[in-house]
């Protein structure tokens, strides 16, 4: 994937819808203080797991054999999973809307002795070329802040035939429960159900489907589904994301779940 790309490729403004705008002028804010406060939790044995409650890949067993592999992370943040990936032996490339977000990267990079590309783009429209990958992947990140309807056919096309999508995002229920008001969890249904795509706050965009939507997403892009994991925190799982309270509806229903799609032959 290296003579495919380059490091850092920045992608034309023209190209970024309004929420996307509106998501990067976020993350170029926040990123410092996302990195303070939740670094611990991300690091070490936590850099290769999965969503809120860090479940290791090694438990879930989603990727499978990753050497000699390329594979995409959309989203990748300070792309601890793409440095992980990297001493494995799979040849990752990191892609990030947020400059400041790859400014981190760069940074873990260079301690772990790692070097392989970093794409400044939205994953909505990302500009590398059909088929180069065996993965694609995103533990929230882009399939939060990203249309699907845009994204998910990206990853097809990135992908080759066979190739695998991966990504863990909140689920609808979570979307369903969620006071926009508040941006707290409520016990009762707060937004509807059919017609759901996006909950806008004032400096954030973040998208979800119905279930059905979502399915028929998947088949038109081309993809089978294998599995849809609902994660669920133990008693004693602890996460810097979350309250108390939160963890609490957590336990009692799905707050997110892991996608893992196979592009058809």
């Amino acid at each position: 994937m290296s003579d495919q790309t380059q490091a850092d490729n920045q992608q034309p403004e023209r190209l970024l819808s309004e929420h996307a705008h509106k998501n990067r002028a976020m993350w170029q804010a926040t990123s410092d203080s996302y990195e303070e406060r939740h670094a611990a939790s991300l690091a070490g044995q936590n850099a290769m797991a999965w969503g809120l409650w860090r479940i290791p890949e090694a438990e879930l067993r989603i990727f499978g054999e990753v050497a000699g592999k390329d594979i995409l992370e959309l989203g990748c943040g300070a792309a601890r999973w793409s440095i992980e990936l990297a001493r494995l032996g799979a040849r990752p490339v990191g892609l990030d809307l947020s400059s400041r977000q790859l400014q981190h990267a760069r940074r873990l990079m260079s301690e772990a002795g790692v070097d392989f590309p970093l794409i400044e783009a939205s994953a909505e429209d990302v500009p590398l070329p059909d088929a180069s990958f065996d993965i694609v992947f995103c533990d929230w990140g882009a399939m939060t802040f990203c249309d699907p309807q845009r994204t998910v056919p990206q990853a097809a096309r990135l992908l080759r035939p066979g190739g695998l999508f991966a990504f863990s995002t909140a689920t609808p229920i979570e979307f369903l429960c969620l006071d926009v008001a508040t941006d707290r969890l409520a016990d009762r249904l707060m937004n509807d159900y059919f017609g759901m795509k996006r909950l806008e706050w004032e400096n954030e965009v973040n998208f979800q489907l119905p279930y059905g939507e979502w399915l028929r997403l998947f088949r038109r892009s081309g993809f089978v589904v294998e599995d849809l994991i609902e994660t669920r925190p133990s008693e004693n799982a602890t996460t810097s994301y979350l309250d108390a309270s939160e963890m609490a509806w957590a336990r009692r229903w799905p707050m997110e779940n892991i996608w893992k799609l196979c592009k058809e032959p």
